[in-house]
């Protein structure tokens, strides 16, 4: 017989985009389940290195980001970004990243004045993946099936059948589920599923990769060491991540334009000139890939029922780690819509927020990643032939290619835009009120409470971070506590939105929220705002939970 699961949400694919959506579902009372392909505690492949700011703080609503602040490399081990000639040749720049020990407390970097309770996280995705499934396993209401395929789904106006296959004992399973969510990866098959296509540009770089161990590199090297590492020179450029902070390293060989064949590319010989070292020099090989970097983004994220996040939905070089965590932000995004639609404070319309608000900002982010990876190969291309030259005329190449490797480079690795200035501007459950969000770069941001930002972050009185005193659902918050809410707080308990007050002190407020009141989503990014609550509260009640038009009309009631 084939055996019968139900659950409320299944979850295809374990990797860190599908265990967050996971655990955002479970942690919200939805059971959910997972199906993944590997065994439980299989290591992944070395890949993603970063955990961006905005994921940690996703992670810390969570209950994990402590446990993965305390893992990764060395707790004293420099989070810097180096450039050098060679791993083991003359410095050219730095950028200097505070190490796990002081990421809460250092001042004076690029990116420690970031308006966060949750600063980013320089962890290999070795590492990271285990700590995110143990937690979600062990969270009330989640199933993870580990060693499944889920071979194809069907659907109809009531719900989804998945049918799935145990790869060790060829038990056939049926998942009957209301939603699913395909977290596969870049060859999806629940993209497929769902008729979506991927569009963009095929190649924009190729690159070799090899995770190697070498005991005696971190000595070799002439100034203190870095996580991540550059070689700037003309015979090879390439870079190099630490991944335990004392012998093992993750090497990037870029392969040169004409170079479109791999196996036609000496891997050793560009590993040896990327670290500068000689035939002498010993190393063993962990593991190897081959990958092309792509920007590649899919026309829909959605079929009715199904959805697809992460790489299933979107593929691109891998600038600031920004494909992991970009697919966490969709996770984040999808969650809670899911669960209000489950619990029916929502109607199932809320759904089609997902692909209004991430789809657009995928492809915006995508074209953020490539240029500034066109930019890196553009720069790796024109490495002068004097830059390891004694002297004079030597110093004044490697300052100027050190300057503007550091130009350049600070964007993609203190990059506060993409992680705090993104804005949702075409969704359909946020109430607008005609003014423009703030423009931002990869690099830059200016925190707002116009509707569809992130709810801007700032410490409390009492030393919390508002973060951390956000209700699950919606949040009003109220800068001036004798402006009346009851008619609002009313209305939603009349819908049954999830719904909590919490005062802000006027003072320490007033630069940030110009507004009196803000409403701030599950998400923390700004639903509503105003002085006074609107004249029609539950029009806006309606909206926000995807049961009415969008605003812009006289009588919308929400302006």
């Amino acid at each position: 017989m084939v055996r019968r699961i139900e659950t409320e949400v299944l979850v295809v694919g374990g990797g860190p985009v599908g265990v967050t959506l996971g655990m955002d579902l479970a942690w919200r009372g939805v059971r959910v389940t997972v199906a993944e392909l590997r065994r439980r505690g299989e290591p992944p492949s070395v890949k993603c290195n970063h955990v961006s700011a905005r994921s940690m703080e996703i992670f810390r609503r969570l209950g994990v980001a402590g446990k993965l602040r305390e893992a990764g490399l060395p707790a004293d081990f420099p989070n810097d970004v180096v450039f050098r000639t060679t791993a083991t040749g003359m410095e050219l720049a730095r950028i200097s990243i505070p190490c796990r020990a002081d990421r809460y407390t250092a001042t004076g970097g690029p990116d420690t004045w970031w308006p966060t309770p949750e600063p980013p996280h320089r962890i290999n995705q070795t590492y990271l993946e285990p700590i995110l499934f143990e937690h979600a396993a062990a969270m009330p209401g989640l199933v993870a099936l580990n060693r499944t395929r889920v071979l194809d789904f069907s659907q109809s106006d009531r719900g989804v059948v998945a049918t799935a296959e145990n790869l060790d004992s060829n038990e056939r399973m049926e998942i009957a589920c209301a939603y699913l969510v395909g977290c596969d990866g870049g060859r999806s098959e629940i993209r497929r599923g769902i008729g979506a296509t991927l569009h963009g540009d095929a190649v924009v770089q190729r690159v070799q990769s090899t995770v190697i161990r070498a005991p005696e590199l971190l000595r070799m090297m002439s100034d203190k060491p870095a996580w991540a590492n550059f070689s700037l020179n003309p015979r090879r450029t390439g870079s190099m991540y630490a991944i335990d902070g004392r012998e093992t390293w993750l090497v990037h060989n870029y392969l040169k334009p004409a170079e479109t064949d791999f196996e036609s590319v000496d891997r050793d010989a560009g590993i040896r000139l990327i670290l500068g070292v000689g035939s002498g020099f010993e190393y063993a090989v962990i593991g190897t890939e081959d990958w092309i970097g792509r920007r590649l983004v899919a026309d829909r994220f959605r079929d009715r029922r199904a959805f697809i996040c992460g790489d299933a939905a979107h593929i691109w070089v891998p600038t600031a780690g920004y494909g992991m965590n970009a697919g966490i932000a969709d996770a984040t995004d999808l969650a809670w819509q899911l669960a209000g639609a489950l619990r029916g404070w929502a109607t199932p319309t809320i759904l089609d927020a997902y692909e209004a608000e991430r789809l657009p900002i995928t492809e915006q982010v995508s074209r953020f990643a490539m240029d500034h990876a066109i930019a890196l190969g553009a720069q790796r291309g024109a490495v002068p032939d004097d830059i390891e030259v004694p002297g004079p005329t030597g110093d004044a190449a490697r300052e100027r290619v050190g300057k503007a490797a550091y130009d350049l480079n600070v964007n993609q690795y203190c990059c506060g835009g993409l992680n705090f200035g993104y804005f949702y501007d075409t969704s359909p459950i946020i109430a607008y009120d005609g003014e423009a969000a703030p423009s931002y770069t990869m690099h830059e941001f200016t925190p707002s409470t116009v509707p569809g930002c992130r709810t801007p972050h700032l410490w409390l009185g009492d030393g919390r971070s508002l973060y951390d005193a956000l209700g699950p659902g919606f949040t009003l918050l109220r800068r001036d506590p004798s402006v009346e809410v009851d008619v609002l707080v009313a209305a939603a308990e009349q819908r049954g939105v999830p719904l909590t007050v919490l005062d802000l002190d006027a003072e320490d407020a007033r630069a940030l929220y110009p507004w009196k009141l803000v409403l701030a989503r599950p998400d923390q990014h700004v639903a509503w705002r105003g002085d006074t609550p609107p004249g029609d509260p539950l029009a806006l009640v309606d909206l926000i939970r995807g049961a009415a038009p969008r605003p812009g009309t006289d009588d919308s009631g929400v302006g």
